[in-house]
């Protein structure tokens, strides 16, 4: 799309009048002296409402609020915003124009912020890479996307080929000694601990990429970031009015190589007043974002934080312990953050913790009821639900009230967005029956950039692939259409199984799939992690009485398989390709 293009119709009109509301009384809109306004217009005209715009803005209205405080210090918005207008210099100089694609392979720190920004005031594309993807995936990822540029975490390296030169590379993040190439010691790591520190483990996918002869390592003709900041003339004109760019976020790639979608920039604020009607966000305040930035849940969190002139707190790599010291030296007024994370972020929180948090949202699958229970005990009711897609960004959001009473809810659509659930014939279902969810709302997906792939479009409305169902008002999921079983004849939902054995107090977590079985069919195998100290001998029948307790016959798992962990990748989802399989007594022939 042209940055000419017309941002809004006049049929538009009367929703973005009605969006101005959540933005008064979240903050962002309010008063501005002539200066500020100038500026505020002028950021508009020329970026948009894209994360470049919003912090154009924030440097135009706040210029000495703090808007980034990461592992290198704060760097305020008017800071950020000069140094991201000299990256896009420092870029456009080299020969970087619009439509080219820039890959970015990093964790959350200013550097993401930077490049993105700098990315949408030159007009480019740009790709974030899955930081957990293993070498093999991220390798193929860079050679169906036809990578231009790279801008990478030191850290990261290992992943891409021996002897790279596919393109030019940045180095986003510098990782000094502490490095995947460069392990911690035993005592480094016995010092760390004493002093209260987890020891961060190095990620899996990058120690099984250096185990193999196969693996880059890094150039020193790649200059860092503070390099070329430092270097740059900040005289160079870069485009006043560029294209409104594309940003590709990678689907979680729990089946394969990860498709690339192609994500719309915002044309208007109402994406963010979306939101803001069911999540009382609040201006100038502590936003926590351990949400993986690459992925579209953590990106998100970077339009509204710069919407609402927030501090970002980031760390480049969540540990719980460390994560609580950091809520506490901070106070954030927001928490955005993955329920994996969410979980092992209470199991950290010591008595009495009191941070003054005012929402903690999550996203990125099912909230366990006990989770949700545990949030309400140590932080209050301060939680909310975000269920959405790559595709379609957003579709309902649970609020802290209707999960306490209906913990299994994914709540209600918010402003502007549009949610059903129909049969196979695209046709409305009765409350209370399962059909299959459309949405629709102002931050759809443009597509996906494999040929041949795509969505479901139903009047204008994008499938997430999901089950689901309304009663009394609020928006039920029953799983992933592809997971659903039959067995024995009936329709099974593994995510119904899954929810009532999630609460058994033995569980610390499950995964309930649908597996071939000789006798019916189809049955559901039930993976499960107990919590330490609980017994697995006489676990299956406490499981089956459970479940039949609450749900009929066929719902209750025939195989039962007790792990030490759930395979999960970056953003916390389970990987099922790497769940063990069952031993059905069937040949695989027969399994398939």
């Amino acid at each position: 799309m042209s940055g000419s293009d017309p941002a809004v119709t006049l049929k538009e009109l009367p929703k973005l009048a009605e969006g101005t509301l959540p933005l008064f009384k979240s903050g962002v809109l309010g008063l501005m002296g002539p200066l500020a306004m100038g500026k505020a217009l002028k950021s508009i005209y020329q970026w948009s409402f894209t994360p470049a715009g919003l912090l154009s803005l924030g440097a135009a209205q706040d210029p000495y609020h703090t808007a980034i405080i990461d592992d290198a210090g704060s760097i305020t918005y008017s800071e950020l915003h000069d140094q991201t207008n000299k990256l896009a210099q420092a870029l456009y100089r080299t020969g970087v124009r619009e439509r080219d694609k820039i890959g970015m392979l990093s964790r959350n720190h200013r550097g993401f912020l930077m490049t993105l920004c700098a990315h949408g005031r030159l007009g480019t594309d740009i790709v974030l890479f899955n930081t957990g993807a293993s070498a093999s995936q991220t390798r193929a990822v860079m050679k169906e996307q036809k990578i231009d540029l790279l801008f990478i975490d030191e850290e990261f390296i290992p992943l891409l080929p021996k002897g790279f030169d596919e393109c030019p590379v940045i180095i986003n993040w510098e990782e000094n000694h502490d490095t995947a190439a460069a392990p911690l010691s035993d005592e480094e790591k016995e010092r760390k601990a004493a002093a209260g520190y987890d020891v961060i483990e190095y990620a899996s996918n990058v120690a099984e990429a250096t185990e193999s002869e196969d693996h880059a390592v890094r150039n020193p003709q790649w200059p860092t970031l503070t390099e070329v900041l430092r270097t740059s003339p900040g005289t160079e004109k870069i485009p006043g009015h560029p294209r409104r760019g594309r940003t590709i976020i990678l689907t979680s790639g729990t089946t394969g190589t990860p498709k690339g979608a192609r994500r719309p920039e915002p044309k208007t604020y109402l994406p963010a007043s979306s939101i803001m009607s069911r999540i009382p966000l609040k201006h100038h305040r502590g936003y926590y974002v351990p949400a993986p930035m690459f992925h579209l849940w953590g990106f998100c969190q970077i339009q509204l934080g710069l919407a609402l002139r927030a501090t970002f707190i980031l760390q480049r790599k969540f540990n719980p312990r460390d994560a609580v010291k950091l809520i506490e030296a901070n106070r954030p007024d927001t928490i955005a953050i993955v329920p994996t994370q969410l979980r092992r972020l209470l199991e950290a929180v010591p008595e009495n913790f009191s941070p003054g948090v005012r929402n903690i949202v999550a996203c990125g699958e099912a909230l366990p009821a006990r989770v949700i229970r545990d949030t309400h005990e140590k932080f209050g009711q301060v939680l909310y639900n975000l269920y959405g897609s790559t595709e379609v960004s957003w579709a309902s959001i649970a609020q802290p009230q209707e999960l306490e009473a209906h913990p299994t809810t994914a709540g209600k659509a918010p402003m502007a967005t549009t949610l059903k659930v129909v049969d196979e014939h695209g046709n409305d279902v009765p409350e209370g029956e399962v059909g299959r969810v459309f949405v629709g709302n102002d931050l759809l997906f443009d597509g996906y950039t494999r040929p041949g792939v795509d969505k479901e479009n139903l009047h204008g409305l994008v499938s997430t692939g999901d089950l689901g169902y309304f009663k009394d008002g609020l928006f039920y999921l029953a799983g992933r259409s592809d997971d659903m079983i039959v067995s024995g004849g009936e329709n099974v939902y593994p995510m119904e199984a899954e929810d009532v054995i999630s609460d058994m107090p033995e569980v610390y977590e499950v995964a309930v799939h649908g597996v071939a079985d000789p006798d019916f069919g189809q049955a559901l195998a039930c993976y499960v992690v107990l919590n330490e100290g609980e017994s697995e001998e006489g676990f299956a029948e406490k499981a089956k009485l459970a479940v039949k307790a609450k749900l009929a016959r066929h719902n209750i798992p025939r195989y039962f398989v007790f792990m030490d962990v759930l395979p999960r990748n970056a953003v916390g989802k389970i990987v099922p390709r790497e769940l063990p399989k069952i031993d059905n007594g069937m040949d695989e022939e027969d399994a398939a």
